[in-house]
Parts: C-alpha cells; sequence; structure tokens
C-alpha cells in the first residue's frame, strides 16, 4: 500500500483522519519535516525509522509456492504513524511515563491460499513504547516490529515473521539487486507541489524461502520471490485524487515493473502517475505518464463491501515496448482493517503474461487497489 497521509502504496490517509487532523509540513519546530527534492539515501542508515516525517511504511509482498507447487501469496507491512510534529514532546507534562510517544505503529498481515481459494488477514495497532512497537537497529540489523511481528534487515537480507490464528510465516529474503531508488534519486512525486512526494526505494527482487504454517497444524516448506517497498513523507494528497492503483510485477526475464496511477474523481489520472522499469542488470529506468497506458478489462464486486475492483489489465509501457495482461490469481484479495487504518482495500497476487520486446514473456507480482469503497478523500 504500496503505503504519507495516504501516498500511492499504503492505506495512510484513514490514519491521519483516524489519529489526528492535518497538520502543515515545513521544517520548523511543531512542523512535519517535507520531502522537497532529492532524499540522499544511504543505506544501511535509510532502512530504519525517520523521525519528524508524518508517515512511513515498511511494505512486503511476494508469491511462494511448496515443492509440490502448491502456491500461495503473501503481504506483510509496517506502518509508523506520528502523532505531534517534531518539538511537541518538549510540552509534555511532567512526571515522565514510560507510554508517552510521539509513534503509533500498524501492521497487516495476509495470505492468499490460491490453490483453495481462500484468504487469511489480521492486523495489529500498537504504541511506539515500552516495547510493544518499534524500529531498532542493533548488531548490524534494522529491526521493525509491532508485538510479535516482525522484519529484520541486514546487508545478507531481510527475516520475516508474523503469527496470526489462521496462519503463520517465518521467511528469509536475499536481495537479487541493489535497492532501486525511485523517481529522482528516491524523490517520487505525488502531486502538483514539490512538497507532494515520498522518498521511496524498493528491493525489486528478493529471493524467498521459508515455512508457512496453516491453521494449529500444517507446516509447509515454501520458496519464491518477493518486493519490498520502503517509503515516508508528511504532505497530504492532492486535493481530488480518490485513490490509486499500484502494481510491482517480476517478470521472468529478470526484470522488474512498479507503476501508480493516482485517479482523479473524474476518472481520470494525475499526471505525476508513473512508475519505474528495472532491467535485468538492475539499471533504474524512470516510467513517465505520457509512456504508459492502462486498460481495465474485467471487473470484480465484492460480497462484502460492495466495492467495484478492477479485476484485470492490459499494460503497456511504451519505451520498453511492454504490453502484458495482468490478472488475479484470486479474485476475493480484499482487505479489511477495522481495527487500524479503517479502510477497506484490496492486496493481491496476480499473475503476468505478454510480450517485451517482441518476445513472450510471464511473471508475477502484486497489486494494490484503494478508494474503491469509499474515495479517499471522503475520508477527510
Amino acid at each position: 500500500m504500496r503505503r504519507f497521509c495516504g501516498y500511492s502504496t499504503t492505506v495512510l490517509l484513514a490514519v491521519c483522519v483516524v489519529l489526528g487532523g492535518l497538520a502543515p509540513a515545513g521544517g520548523q519546530e511543531g512542523e512535519y519535516l517535507p520531502v522537497t527534492g532529492p532524499c540522499g539515501l544511504q543505506f544501511p542508515r535509510d532502512h530504519g525509522s525517520h523521525s519528524g516525517y508524518r508517515t512511513e511504511w515498511w511494505y512486503y509482498t511476494g508469491n511462494l509456492e511448496t515443492p509440490s507447487g502448491r502456491s500461495f501469496g503473501f503481504q506483510l507491512t509496517f506502518f509508523r504513524r506520528q502523532i505531534s510534529p517534531p518539538g511537541f514532546e518538549k510540552h509534555w507534562p511532567e512526571p515522565p511515563s514510560a507510554w508517552r510517544t510521539q509513534n503509533i505503529f500498524l501492521a497487516h498481515a495476509a495470505l492468499s491460499d490460491l490453490e483453495r481459494g481462500k484468504f487469511y488477514q489480521e492486523e495489529k495497532v500498537a504504541r511506539g513504547a515500552v516495547g510493544l512497537s518499534g524500529v531498532t537497529r542493533d548488531s548490524g540489523e534494522t529491526r521493525v516490529f509491532v508485538e510479535d511481528w516482525s522484519a529484520g534487515i541486514r546487508e545478507s537480507g531481510h527475516i520475516l515473521r508474523a503469527a496470526t490464528g489462521d496462519f503463520s510465516l517465518e521467511l528469509a529474503l536475499v536481495p537479487q539487486k541493489a535497492p532501486v531508488l525511485h523517481g529522482d534519486a528516491g524523490y517520487s512525486r505525488k502531486g502538483g507541489g514539490k512538497e507532494r512526494a515520498s522518498c521511496y526505494y524498493s528491493f525489486t527482487r528478493l529471493k524467498a524461502e521459508g515455512t508457512l504454517k496453516l491453521g494449529e497444524g500444517t507446516i509447509l516448506p515454501v520458496h519464491g520471490e518477493a518486493w519490498m517497498d520502503h517509503e515516508f513523507a508528511s504532505s497530504p494528497l492532492e486535493p481530488g485524487i480518490v485513490g490509486w492503483d499500484w502494481f510491482s510485477l517480476q517478470f521472468t526475464n529478470q526484470t522488474e515493473l512498479m507503476v501508480y496511477l493516482l485517479r482523479k474523481a473524474d476518472g481520470g489520472f494525475l499526471p505525476q502517475s508513473g512508475g519505474t522499469f528495472v532491467t535485468r542488470s538492475g539499471e533504474v529506468v524512470p516510467i513517465a505518464w505520457e509512456d504508459l497506458r492502462v486498460r481495465v478489462v474485467k471487473e470484480w464486486k465484492s460480497p462484502r463491501s460492495g466495492a467495484r475492483y478492477p479485476a484485470g489489465w492490459v499494460l503497456h509501457i511504451g519505451s520498453q515496448d511492454l504490453e502484458v495482461v495482468v490478472t488475479p490469481t484470486l479474485e476475493d484479495q480484499e482487505m479489511h482493517t477495522p481495527l487500524s487504518t479503517r479502510v477497506t482495500y484490496w492486496e493481491g497476487s496476480v499473475g503476468v503474461a505478454g510480450t517485451m520486446a517482441g518476445a513472450p514473456v510471464k511473471g508475477k507480482g502484486y497489486v494494490e487497489l484503494t478508494g474503491y469503497d469509499r474515495p479517499l478523500d471522503a475520508l477527510h
């Protein structure tokens, strides 16, 4: 969700509304830090938390299979929401309390059992205090956690752990390419003003190995590929944006594509929509809105929310001579988050097939769809 008060890859606009009103971002005391230009990202430093920016997330999705070929999709996402601007803690009353914090952390986990047509999800919320949740850096590892769910990030790879009543996962993810900086050296525009932007990077291809546990008993070894997004910023969405569609696609020729579409109320798209293509060798190629065409070829209506979501796309990238059909591997992958963001959105595994540079290509990926249950601007 892919996912600063509601930008391209998250559902955090709802958090901005639920946990407090919008505040200006300007970099002075009492204001959140703005993103207005290249972010100067350095690693491993910037795998960690960025205090002073209003919202931040670490977003993992991927497609897995067992040795026998049984397929699954998974999502594990951590959100940090800063409650008040930098400097506000100077005015906290005495005596001190260990429960006081500037941050609330939220987490979403989901598993798509593609063979059996089942979708499981769970959510968590915790204060960033007394060890309930947070981001730590120790012995070369950045650890993001909400209670017993965690992502540990080291130079050698990432370790994911999460357990719910329906499933648990433990995965080791090894980067196959260097971090990809989107936009202008990580400065990713999401609107007309220079501050309507995020700092955004991804690991676009992570080799995954680990285990899934289903219910109370069945433990399955799995392998596959995953994708990780990390993004932070402060400004709200451009006025009139009702939602977004976000694609992360991994092709069998070892290239990857990220696309985000910022939808307007009139059915059009903001011209700051775009994406990134990553070549086999890891070269990063920005995709401008003018180079991108997307056509919806099918819809799906949720039996619970009544929302109508796109459920099939033809995606064309002119500069890459790329045209593919993107199809959900399971129609019902709708997330409901009444305890955390209070937003209903679709986040799910997809399959890809088409042509690239005149040759057949296939792939897998994930798509996030927000604002179809309710326009995000209606949450203000």
